[in-house]
């Protein structure tokens, strides 16, 4: 992997750009079946998030900073407009930078993910609550030695069906606690989460013209399909709400044979649109 900006990242394939965004306890490695279904037709460029995988840990992990460092890594990259899709917590950074930096975006799709006030979510708030305590590092270092104790945690409830929870340690938890300080940073991260900064974007959404697509688990314990019904009725930009009936929060990473007709769609429906 390559790193720009202090962002380790997948960069695969050649075409119209489209820029994945991760959540919290993830990485690129999420999209990857989706980027090998698109490479072939597509650039596909899905950073780590600080903390995330080998990027950097920074000082401010806010969601605005968050969509910040990822505009950052835009910059360096020399990307222009992009196709960016998110899932989980990397939808709230996408909705951070779609009002804070409209003119990156061609396009918009957000999967599950943390949604105004819904943020973080009621069933992730005793994993927030650890981190508040300063308990949650300790317990994930259980789990780094221990994989079988993962179905106990939210990523049991994020997977419909979770085979390999030693695959999931080393993808997603043990890059990051397993740098110098990434476990007092995650939880640092998590504490920085704050529903505030997603409610005070809700005018500046409203005006949101991005043209955008949401696609949604309908399974999701973390992510209510109301919510997608909100991003609907909120962004001018929406053109489609796509159920994945009985998806789970990580459905991109389980289900992506059924996300990515429903991307290639909009995308040819928005190059159709913008040639007429």
């Amino acid at each position: 992997m390559a790193k720009v900006a202090g962002l380790t990242y997948v960069d695969e394939g050649e075409g119209p750009v489209t820029l994945f965004l991760h959540g919290v306890g993830t990485s690129s490695h999420l999209w990857r079946h989706v980027v090998a279904e698109l490479r072939g037709e597509r650039r596909c460029v899905a950073p780590d998030l600080p903390v995330h995988g080998g990027s950097d840990i920074r000082q401010d992990l806010s969601l605005p900073a968050l969509a910040d460092a990822v505009e950052e890594f835009c910059a360096a990259l020399g990307l222009g407009p992009v196709d960016l899709v998110a899932n989980d917590t990397g939808g709230a950074v996408a909705q951070q930078l779609a009002v804070r930096h409209p003119a990156r975006l061609r396009t918009l799709t957000l999967t599950n993910c943390d949604v105004h006030d819904d943020t973080p979510p009621p069933a992730f708030r005793p994993t927030v609550e650890l981190a508040e305590r300063g308990e949650l590092a300790g317990l994930v270092g259980a789990v780094l030695d221990r994989p079988e104790l993962l179905s106990a945690t939210a990523y049991g409830q994020s997977y419909e069906r979770l085979d390999d929870p030693a695959a999931v340690v080393e993808a997603y938890l043990r890059p990051i606690f397993g740098k110098p300080g990434g476990g007092k940073a995650f939880e640092r991260l998590l504490t920085s989460i704050d529903a505030k900064d997603m409610i005070a974007i809700e005018p500046a959404l409203t005006l949101l013209a991005v043209p955008a697509l949401v696609v949604w688990g309908t399974g999701d314990v973390f992510f209510e399909t109301r919510w997608a019904r909100w991003l609907r009725d909120t962004i001018p930009g929406v053109r489609r709400v796509v159920e994945i009936e009985g998806g789970r929060l990580f459905f991109p990473e389980e289900r992506a044979a059924e996300l990515v007709p429903h991307l290639r769609a909009f995308w040819e429906s928005e190059r159709a649109r913008a040639g007429a």
